[in-house]
């Protein structure tokens, strides 16, 4: 059994399985649409989570939450079911099969087997779509890979039940409605409002522009108070955070810059053509700090990059995308 179901390529997996699904039942929406109706440019810094015993720094809101909100803010039903025994997981899954149901799911990557091993780490939070099954293997649009792949029912299995943090516990969701008509000017107008909202006005200065800020001082102060080999270690988290997780903080700007490209057409408002184009300039920065950041880690003495001039970077991104958000804001 085979879904009639058009796999697309994209920069970030919730992203493209959004795009995907909501494509499958007519509601045309581009990878960047999706991702500014879901707010999904975010940022914060954590340092008392660890990642592998260091800080947590996030470009995007939680796992799941631009789905979620793309959906609700089109007026689009989904069912989410998770489930504790793991053939009652696939049992359901191939009901959903059966009865031409496209099916996304929660996985871990470290174990998808169509995955190059150096792309391979442990990450419980990737979103795929299952749309078939034959001769005993799945078949998968996993939106970060360039054609359709196949997974065995023991290899599904393993993945839906990952273990380590946050685990999927075999989670899968999928369509149950959707409306015969939809507001896409007005989605659009409250995801941008939302993401205004996420970046200026959170109170806690651990997230949006406060966030960056934060980040920025915490750096400059880095060697002084964990000493050369730890503050590398911190640094080289930056990097990975914002260049290897996912599509990046970098890319997420690309992407929204994007979104406010498309934007300004749906919505008959031309500035967002040059929001679009400081966005664009913000990911720019970003890309700059993470060139930088990573040459501080490869060389040694005076050719080292002063972590108080990557500090004046962040300082910089925070100020651009500060001006960005409060234009956007009065605009929307």
């Amino acid at each position: 059994m085979k879904i009639d179901f058009q796999h697309r390529q994209s920069a970030h997996c919730e992203n493209g399985v959004t795009s995907n699904l909501m494509n499958f039942y007519g509601i045309k929406l581009s990878e960047p649409i999706v991702f500014g109706i879901g707010s999904g440019l975010f940022f914060s810094y954590m340092p008392f989570i660890k990642l592998n015993s260091l800080p947590v720094i996030s470009f995007r809101p939680w796992p799941g939450a631009i789905f979620k909100r793309v959906t609700k803010r089109l007026g689009v039903e989904i069912e989410y079911q998770k489930f504790f025994d793991r053939q009652k997981a696939m049992e359901a899954l191939d009901k959903k099969m059966s009865e031409s149901i496209p099916t996304g799911m929660l996985v871990g990557v470290f174990n998808l087997s169509y995955f190059p091993p150096e792309y391979r780490f442990h990450f419980n939070a990737h979103n795929i779509v299952a749309f078939g099954k034959e001769n005993g293997y799945y078949l998968i649009s996993d939106p970060v890979m360039e054609n359709v792949e196949t997974l065995s029912i023991e290899e599904l299995q393993k993945v839906r039940y990952a273990q380590g943090t946050y685990p999927p516990k075999g989670r899968m969701y999928y369509v149950t409605n959707i409306p015969e008509n939809y507001d896409l000017a007005k989605a659009i107008r409250i995801g941008i409002k939302k993401n205004c909202s996420d970046m200026l006005s959170i109170p806690i200065p651990l997230f949006g522009v406060k966030g960056i800020r934060y980040l920025a001082g915490r750096m400059r102060q880095w060697p002084q108070k964990l000493g050369d080999k730890k503050a590398s270690l911190y640094l080289g988290q930056a990097i990975r955070m914002l260049e290897e997780i996912g599509t990046g903080g970098a890319g997420f700007r690309f992407i929204y810059a994007a979104f406010l490209q498309e934007s300004s057409e749906i919505l008959n408002l031309p500035e967002l053509n040059e929001l679009s184009f400081q966005m664009t300039r913000a990911g720019d920065k970003w890309r700059e700090f993470a060139y930088l950041a990573a040459k501080n880690l490869r060389v040694r003495g005076n050719e080292k990059t002063p972590y108080s001039l990557l500090s004046d970077i962040i300082y910089d991104i925070a100020d651009r995308e500060e001006k960005i958000f409060r234009r956007l804001n009065e605009l929307i």
